[in-house]
């Protein structure tokens, strides 16, 4: 169904920005503790892997230390006599991991990343070294044991590491940083790959530690997926597993987690512990002086957290969140955590918000006062922007939220389909608007987070894709923005029209307990709707599924290219020869007119 083109210039520039504790750890039982943090109404027993993670934190150094007892049970149909682990934090984009015959300045570039060092592997069964090697340059850890885990079985094993973490320079996570980059993605189309720096780090007198422990590799058909696959798209892929993580900070340092923190023994103890069931990772944000507001919806605690010059967005993020937490856990299924914590960080520039299982990050670039007076120092381009940046915050509050279901408690393999969190993420926004503010504000901002993307991505010369392929066939963030989000989020608009309002909820209710805690792909999503809908729409399901996601059908869609745009907003003739990184781009941009800057001022 062709989309009506009410795309205004000014809602078609707008839309460029948007683009463990249950069993086996004998210590809980002698404490009366239990796991806390991830508890959906029909939790699934399937035996899962568990991490106890000691870790102590040097919060000045930027460094810290750890140990982890890992516990790991084969799920195959094949004995496996290897465990191997991901060392996220390792990844090097486009660098050699020998750095002798390397410049000065790509040295330094190395040295600019976080890294994970390994000192030791033990085994729990019989308190013996095993042989471990460092694969994959670096990124993959092998460890080699006695026996062979025979189906069913289980294997436990003691890592010992040590890591670190970059100081990123406070002007890369600028609110004009993260304006140029998005101007720079969106005119000349130049190949953005996530880094490992770019979640984990301290900038600001924050830490976020996204990937700081040896994390198992996926398991899946009997095969190790050992392959990290470097992109635009999230880095991280794994499998559920149980938490119980111990943090050791210095006085002051306060720690906010994916799971859930158990009450401590004593008053002004320095450890803090945490427990989380069925989380596919665990981040820490660290820091001094946050302020934390929390309201709790049903059965969980969502808390905002912020520095305290930004307590108004703070706020404003708290409401936002609670209102999605409310809509989702009505129209999906249960919660699929205790504690749900969306906090701000200084992400680099490119990067306007990143998600860990209950934990959510949003660019403090955009915790944004226009009262306060630091505005004054900003362009005043920009801080006429006040109604675009406070949309486009809600926005990403009610995106971020949905990925708790989509991605979080029903994972998927973001490399391979990224279609099926991210869309699904993008359209359960837009649910958020209509059900909060109505349709008239639910259609605007169609227009501005969506469809406008993909206008501007044709009118500046993107080409046209399918929105199933692999997150690293898309150059940039603004084209996965126009294709991925825009494409597979519109398929599930014309699903509701085609089916219904009460059908189609059915089957995505029924997708999401189907494949609750495991790693879905798009056929267990495309099965759930066809099962859903009556024998003489099935095909037609079948068909809008292709529609939106195989085939080259986004100008008929959604809209063409617009040259009347481009020569309005005076495009060079060839705007790929602008120069990437450029200051004095800033100025030159500023002529493309306002409507151009709300839409840059947004965060993708």
């Amino acid at each position: 169904m062709a989309i009506p083109r009410r795309l205004c210039t000014r809602a078609v520039l707008l839309a460029i920005f948007s683009v463990f504790v249950t069993v086996g750890f004998s210590q809980d039982a002698e404490r009366g503790q239990h796991p806390t943090s991830a508890q959906p109404a029909e939790l699934k027993t399937l035996p899962r892997s568990q991490y106890k993670i000691q870790l102590i934190l040097d919060f000045e150094s930027r460094s810290y230390s750890g140990r982890e007892r890992v516990r790991w049970v084969n799920r195959g149909d094949r004995a496996t006599a290897a465990l191997y682990f991901h060392l996220y934090s390792n990844l090097r984009v486009g660098q050699h991991p020998a750095t002798a015959s390397l410049s000065s300045r790509a040295v330094a570039v190395i040295e600019d990343e976080p890294r994970i060092e390994i000192t030791g592997v033990r085994s729990l069964t019989n308190d013996e070294p095993l042989f471990f090697a460092l694969d994959d340059q670096g990124t993959t850890l092998r460890v080699n044991l006695r026996e062979a885990v025979q189906p069913g079985g289980s294997a436990e094993v003691l890592v010992s590491f040590k890591g670190s973490v970059p100081e990123i320079d406070a002007e890369e996570t600028s609110i004009t940083t993260h304006v140029i980059k998005q101007v720079s993605a969106a005119l000349r189309g130049e190949r953005e790959i996530r880094r490992a720096r770019d979640i984990n780090f301290r900038c600001r007198g924050l830490m976020l530690l996204g990937t700081s422990y040896p994390v198992l590799a996926v398991h899946e058909g009997d095969e190790w997926q050992r392959k990290i696959e470097p992109s635009v798209g999230d880095l991280i892929f794994n499998e559920v597993a149980d938490y119980e993580v111990s943090v050791e900070a210095a006085a002051g340092v306060m720690i906010f987690t994916s799971a859930t923190e158990l009450a401590p023994k004593s008053e002004g103890e320095a450890i803090r512990t945490y427990t989380g069931a069925a989380l596919r990772d665990f981040a820490i944000i660290a820091g001094r002086g946050l302020q934390v507001e929390e309201a709790v919806v049903g059965n969980t605690t969502l808390r905002s957290i912020f520095l305290p010059h930004h307590e108004r967005a703070g706020k404003r993020v708290l409401t936002a969140g609670a209102n999605a937490l409310r809509i989702f856990t009505s129209r999906f299924g249960a919660s699929p955590f205790k504690t749900i914590n969306i906090a701000e960080a200084p992400l680099v520039a490119g990067l306007g918000s990143t998600e860990f299982a209950g934990l959510d990050v949003i660019a403090s670039a955009f915790y944004v006062d226009f009262d306060s007076a630091a505005m004054r120092n900003l362009p005043e381009i920009i801080r006429e922007q006040r109604p675009s940046v406070e949309q486009s915050l809600e926005w990403t509050v009610g995106h971020l939220v949905a990925h708790q279901w989509w991605g979080a408690a029903v994972g998927n393999n973001p490399a391979r389909e990224p279609v099926l969190d991210e869309a699904l993420s993008c359209w359960s926004a837009l649910l958020y608007y209509r059900e909060v503010h109505g349709e008239q504000q639910a259609a605007t901002v169609l227009d501005d987070q969506l469809l406008g993307v993909y206008r501007v991505y044709r009118t500046f010369g993107g080409e046209d894709m399918d929105a199933n392929r692999s997150a690293r066939d898309y150059r940039n963030s603004f084209q996965y923005a126009a294709i991925v989000s825009t494409k597979g989020a519109m398929m599930f608009v014309e699903l509701e029209r085609l089916l219904g309002e009460e059908k189609f909820f059915a089957a995505l209710q029924s997708y999401y307990k189907a494949n609750l805690f495991e790693i879905a792909e798009l056929d267990d999503l495309r099965g759930a709707f066809i099962a859903e809908a009556p024998i003489e729409q099935r095909r037609t399901v079948a068909r809008t599924f292709n529609r939106w996601l195989a085939s080259k059908r986004g100008d008929e869609d959604i809209a063409k290219p617009d040259p009347e745009l481009a020569k309005s907003l005076g495009l060079p003739a060839n705007p790929g020869k602008q120069k990437s990184g450029d200051r004095n781009a800033f100025a030159a941009f500023a002529r493309l007119g306002k409507f151009f800057w709300q839409q840059m001022t947004r965060i993708r």
